[in-house]
């Protein structure tokens, strides 16, 4: 019988020079599997802790007491396991934490041995990472969704929203999508240096210009997309994430900053209908925050027929708070990042929640990245259809498009869903 022979982990650095976990998973068999930990910068309330040492190291951020976690008490619960049970891996160190939320052992500890166990099964069986994590049914090509221009908490300008990304919904294929998306960006690129704008980019890869209005980015995008030759709405769609829980007061007001006006939810509501009747826009991720499920309630009722609502903050990857939002008729989609609940199978099981009740699923990177591109092969795996991990700039994001384009050759007719994802 294959086994568990060793873990080990290593304080090593993130897209944004911080220090994260790189697990690594020794089988009997001397299969080896490794993976290395992101970690976000808007983060719901809601998430499974991230452990940090709070020292004079690193500003805090110092990683070694979770090190040191899988270095002791996982070692020796897994040590000698087989290594193709994930389920009975991951509840291991869900008993072993004893916490709602891995605040003891460190959710970073726990999904870094998760992810790297079954990178490690897939090493030994000699298949790749997505057709051990989805067998025969792992076929679906994600449509991306590209992060081109930033504000809020991942950029310094004064634009409210956090990400306003493209969506190439009608092409036949994933490379196709890509290279449109690459085109685009490059466009948007000489628009806004031949606009006299900063031409620096966010922690996702995407620009960062000061502009007037949240509704202006949006205007130039769609400028770069004519100017590259594609069709707006047919062939690119425009998606947000708007990020709301950074902008709402303790009085449930928004304030948007950027163009001085404080909205009720409500108005905010108004706001979204009149810009998704104005623009090609199929999908608004957190656009209420993660505590107005009232809120939620109203935008699910006046937009969930006509585009996506995306719970990140919301539902931060919790099958319990899924559930309750499925039982409350709120948003349609669910943003999917495996650290928000810190195991691959927990991960798993909300995909699966979200797709048994015909919520969309959408795998997503962290503003905190590394050329890890683990969640390109989840996201084929458990047939998501879509995938968010940043612009095309940025190795740490061109990781996984990169590994979604090898997965498109090394697949006998794989599919890409495009805009039947998105038709009104």
């Amino acid at each position: 019988m294959i086994f568990i022979d060793n873990i080990e982990a290593q304080e090593v650095l993130d897209s944004r020079g911080n220090p994260t976990i790189k697990a690594s998973v020794t089988l009997s068999d001397g299969s080896i599997g490794s993976a290395i930990v992101p970690s976000g910068a808007s983060t719901g309330k809601r998430e499974a802790l991230e452990l940090r040492d709070n020292d004079s190291r690193f500003l805090g951020k110092g990683v070694l007491k979770a090190c040191e976690n899988i270095h002791t008490e996982i070692y020796e619960t897994l040590v000698g396991l087989s290594p193709f049970d994930q389920n009975k891996i991951d509840s291991l160190m869900i008993e072993l934490d004893g916490s709602d939320n891995f605040s003891r052992l460190g959710a970073n500890a726990t999904l870094g041995v998760s992810m790297a166990t079954a990178r490690a099964a897939a090493s030994s069986l000699r298949i790749p990472l997505y057709r051990y994590l989805g067998g025969a049914s792992a076929l679906t090509l994600p449509t991306p969704m590209l992060n081109i221009i930033n504000g809020g908490s991942h950029a310094d300008n004064t634009v409210d929203f956090q990400e306003y990304m493209i969506m190439p919904v009608g092409f036949e294929c994933f490379s196709e999508a890509m290279r449109a998306s690459a085109e685009i960006y490059q466009h948007l690129k000489k628009i806004l240096k031949d606009s006299k704008h900063i031409t620096s980019i966010g922690d996702e890869g995407g620009f960062a210009p000061n502009l007037k209005t949240n509704e202006e980015p949006i205007q130039i995008i769609l400028e770069a997309v004519k100017k590259a030759g594609y069709k707006e709405g047919e062939e690119i769609a425009i998606a947000l994430d708007v990020a709301s829980s950074e902008f709402v007061n303790d009085k449930g007001i928004y304030s948007l900053k950027g163009e001085g006006r404080e909205l009720s939810s409500q108005e905010l509501v108004e706001y979204y209908e009149k810009l998704i009747n104005k623009y090609p826009i199929v999908s608004i991720e957190d656009g209420l925050s993660e505590d107005d499920w009232e809120g939620w309630k109203l935008l699910t009722e006046k937009l969930g027929d006509k585009i996506q609502l995306v719970g990140d903050d919301l539902f931060v990857t919790n099958s319990k708070i899924l559930q309750e939002g499925i039982d409350k008729k709120i948003a349609n989609a669910i943003l999917i990042k495996p650290n928000q609940i810190g195991t691959v199978s927990q991960t798993i099981q909300a995909i699966q929640l979200a797709q048994r009740n015909n919520y969309k699923c959408i795998m997503s990177h962290r503003s905190g990245e590394s050329e890890d591109s683990f969640i390109a092969d989840f996201a084929v795996a458990l047939n998501t259809g879509e995938i968010k991990t940043g612009s095309t700039a940025r190795s740490e994001r061109m990781a996984k498009y990169n590994r979604l384009l090898s997965i498109e050759k090394e697949l006998h007719n794989p599919i890409y869903l495009g805009s039947s994802l998105f038709k009104r």
